[in-house]
């Protein structure tokens, strides 16, 4: 009788294993799903509780978090730039408390679309502060992706909401913290930097929430927790993604989370985008991706340390 073929001592799990940016790719879109959850959650608690204390249990849980990583690290407080990590959690505050108010107010598509002008912003403070130079195309996919904002938000028009600017004020915040980021990377690690931000931004927080506490709901503490854990994840799950993955091949996916985003408002929310937010969404993520694909061609990728 004839033999079969060998058996291969090969695993079967390397032999199914999947290429490298596609496993990335899947986590960046599990962190992408993981965010719109959270933003499920804050526009939920945002119908009673005040953004202030939504506000102030996520940086009480972000710092919580941190508190494993500190063991065994002896000079984690050691930091020549006390000024700057101020700077850096008041302006972290503001960002999240803008999120939060616009997640609150806006359809879940339409406020985490406006977050995606964080690339347009970077642009103007890298000219500003961090003297780099940007070239014409730059400043044209710039200019075109803040006239998607303005499709999306028509001032003047009957359906302009002043959530859609504080929504802007958020992700111009959100740009700033990447430089500051970028400069206190610099000089300290990255859970010095973790370790303040939790420590400062509860510290401020606590303070104007004692003027807008209300005692949550069972189901309003878990949706707290939640809150909590999804951006534990979903940044454990970004990380992961850039690790295994290419920048440049799984960075795109993050643009997922407007499919969520727009799913997850359908579901639990009933809501439903309108045409010119559509188009408006979809300039704004064609002027932030050519901004990415310029980038990447240059060598370097777009992110918190680079503008």
């Amino acid at each position: 009788m004839p033999e079969g073929p060998a058996p291969t001592s090969q695993p079967l799990r390397s032999r199914v294993l999947l290429p490298a940016n596609v496993r990335g790719a899947g986590w960046l879109m599990i962190a992408s799903a993981t965010f719109a959850l959270q933003a499920v959650a804050v526009k939920t608690l945002g119908q009673r509780l005040d953004v202030i204390q939504i506000g102030f249990f996520r940086c009480l849980f972000g710092l919580l978090a941190v508190v494993p990583f500190l063991y065994g690290t002896r000079q984690f407080l050691l930091s020549g730039r006390i000024g700057l990590h101020i700077v850096r959690a008041l302006v972290g505050v503001g960002a999240m408390l803008c999120s939060y108010y616009a997640l609150s107010h806006l359809p879940l598509a339409t406020a985490t679309g406006i977050t995606f002008t964080k690339p347009l912003f970077l642009t103007i403070l890298a000219v500003l502060f961090l003297g780099e130079t940007v070239r014409l195309w730059r400043w044209t996919a710039t200019i075109i992706g803040f006239v998607g904002v303005l499709i999306v938000a028509r001032p003047g028009s009957e359906v302009f909401d002043p959530a859609m600017l504080v929504a802007l004020v958020g992700s111009f915040f959100v740009a700033d913290v990447a430089v500051l980021v970028k400069k206190l990377s610099q000089t300290d690690r990255n859970v010095t930097i973790l370790f303040y931000f939790g420590v400062i931004t509860t510290a401020i927080a606590a303070i104007p929430v004692v003027f807008v506490w209300l005692t949550p709901t069972t189901v309003e503490w878990l949706l707290l927790v939640l809150i909590g854990g999804t951006a534990a994840f979903a940044q454990y799950c970004t990380l992961r993604a850039l690790r295994i993955g290419e920048a440049s091949a799984v960075m795109p996916f993050d643009y997922t989370r407007l499919v969520f985003a727009g799913l997850f408002g359908y579901v639990f929310f009933a809501e439903v985008p309108d045409g010119w937010t559509l188009l408006g969404v979809a300039v704004l993520v064609a002027s932030t991706l050519y901004i990415a694909h310029r980038e990447w061609q240059q060598g370097r990728a777009p992110g918190p340390d680079s503008a």
